[in-house]
């Protein structure tokens, strides 16, 4: 048998033993050549910028699919879920109250009664305000609706293409038909379908807000009993930041559509627009979505006092309502929001869309404050004030002044 390993007078000469192959002598390089090719995996077809790229896509595409399951789910169980959300925000804005209550002495149940007492009056209080103000103004609103059609009767015989009465009356018959037939009724039975639907889910969301409101503290330490150690810890900070983010978001756009509604409201009595209460009423729930809910509320008080007043009143009406916007964007927002809310005006319109073509008008509302509680998350993620590592500002080395900052 041949040894590997044979000295000479020249030093150690290495031998290679081959089986079948030649026994000469390998030279130094064949040997590290060898070892190389031994020690170098073979290139793998994810390894280059195509590979990556896969894997990330395949990353994406799981990632999305998961996400578009868990609102698939969401929307089987909206019964549940959207009250289970409202009662949170509601108990994120009103919990202060009753923890006030309770450090005065008040027994837990009747700090909790009282608070869901105080906010059924204020909105019952609200909904019969404007009940009669609309039926009181009801009569005057008829005839000037009936002033108005005719004008627009007279207006659009000036058009430069002809509206023949033909047309008007196959209109007329066709809204008659419509009325009806059983399209209608099916729609209205899905009415009377949806209207059981809200009651059902206010009865639900007000129970829940009850034990929210009662028992809260005690079931989220039961919620985070599972973790330990620096999870409980990250559990305990998610859960803080969220009851703080909503709360504050309620609160201080509470509080700004207070101002904006009684600013309106003061505009259009003292201009003597009919149904003045129910447009600062509309314009105090329209102020819950950002950007457009003003802009929409503004567009309907206008809308009015164009048909009632004429348009000179309009255009007051329409800056009486850009003064108190831009009162309630330049000083009022800063100060009651505070950092609440620090998202950008393009991610609010996104996620507004998104919203509501997901989950209609309750997706609207219900879009902003969570899209806060989200980036509220993310900046408590690995500390009180450590944001997650990804969503840390980068520090720029030899920075270039963007456009509108100073050099």
């Amino acid at each position: 048998m041949a040894r590997n390993l044979r000295t000479h007078v020249g030093g150690p000469r290495y031998r290679v033993s081959m089986g079948l192959f030649s026994r000469h002598p390998a030279p130094r390089d064949a040997v590290a050549s060898v070892a190389q090719a031994v020690q170098t995996p073979p290139k793998s077809l994810w390894a280059d910028g195509f590979g990556r790229l896969a894997v990330r896509a395949v990353q994406i595409i799981v990632v999305v699919v998961l996400v578009a399951g868990i609102i698939w789910g969401i929307q089987q169980v909206t019964l549940v879920i959207i009250p289970l959300v409202l009662a949170l925000i509601f108990a994120s804005a009103f919990g202060p109250v009753t923890m006030w209550m309770r450090r005065k002495g008040v027994p837990s149940v009747i700090a909790t009664l009282l608070t869901l007492l105080a906010v059924v009056v204020v909105l019952a209080a609200l909904g019969w305000l404007v009940a009669t103000a609309v039926i009181d103004q009801w009569d005057y609103l008829s005839s000037q609706a009936v002033k108005g059609f005719e004008q627009a009767q007279d207006w659009y015989h000036t058009l430069p293409f002809a509206i023949s009465q033909d047309q008007v009356n196959q209109a007329i018959q066709g809204i008659q038909g419509f009325v009806t037939s059983s399209s209608f009724g099916t729609g209205a039975l899905a009415g009377v379908s949806a209207v059981a639907s809200f009651v059902t889910g206010f009865v639900l969301m007000v129970v829940i807000l009850f034990f929210f409101l009662k028992d809260g503290p005690r079931m989220w330490e039961f919620v985070l009993r599972p973790f330990h150690g620096s999870d409980y810890d990250r559990a305990r900070r998610i859960g803080d930041k969220t009851v703080t983010v909503l709360g504050s978001y309620v609160r201080g756009t509470a509080s700004v559509a207070a101002v904006d509604a009684i600013g309106i409201g003061i505009g259009l009595a003292i201009l003597q627009v009919p149904l003045a209460l129910p447009l600062a009423v509309l314009v105090f729930l329209l102020a819950f979505i950002p950007i457009v809910g003003a802009v929409t509320a503004g567009i309907l008080a206008a809308l009015v006092a164009l048909v009632t007043n004429g348009p000179i009143v309009a255009l007051i009406v329409v800056g009486i309502v850009v003064l108190v916007n831009q009162l309630e964007g330049n000083f009022l927002q800063p100060v009651l929001m505070g950092r609440s809310m620090k998202l950008h005006s393009f991610v609010v319109l996104v996620v507004l869309a998104g919203g509501t073509a997901i989950g209609g008008i309750l997706g609207t509302l219900l879009a902003v404050p969570l899209t806060a509680v989200v980036w509220g998350i993310i900046t408590v993620w690995n500390g009180p004030d450590k944001p997650a590592e990804w969503a840390r500002r980068k520090k720029r080395k030899n920075p270039v002044p963007l456009a509108g900052e100073e050099s």
